[in-house]
């Protein structure tokens, strides 16, 4: 049994207090990176961008976004294909963007510019 002195006091266990400013940009900010993620899939779904030249140099905004989540939004790629490709590459469904090592983004790239067979 542990003694009340080694529990955690409730004050190590809270968050930081912030101010109603700090949280008001926090929410625009991330509002502002759903927008441009939104925009993002719909330039993929219609070829308006290209999936390999954004993950070779990703804006910032994009460095948290799901690696499986930018690949459903191309067209002819869904769960199964996807799928293959991150396994193909040794990347997890669950890998962000920024998260992603030098070798696996140069595998990820290469494997989706091969041709579809």
């Amino acid at each position: 049994m542990s003694s009340p002195a080694n529990a955690p006091s409730k004050s190590s266990v809270t968050t930081p207090e912030r101010s109603l400013n700090q949280r008001l940009d926090a929410l625009q900010r991330a509002n502002e990176v759903r927008s441009k993620r939104a925009a993002l899939k719909r330039d993929l779904k219609a070829g308006r961008q290209s999936i390999d030249r954004l993950l070779e140099s990703p804006p910032e905004w994009l460095e948290t976004a799901k690696v499986m989540d930018m690949l459903l939004a191309v067209p002819k790629y869904g769960r199964v294909r996807a799928g293959k490709i991150l396994a193909q590459c040794r990347i997890s469904a669950s890998k962000t963007i920024g998260g992603l090592t030098p070798r696996q983004r140069a595998e990820l790239v290469h494997a989706l510019r091969q041709p579809r067979g």
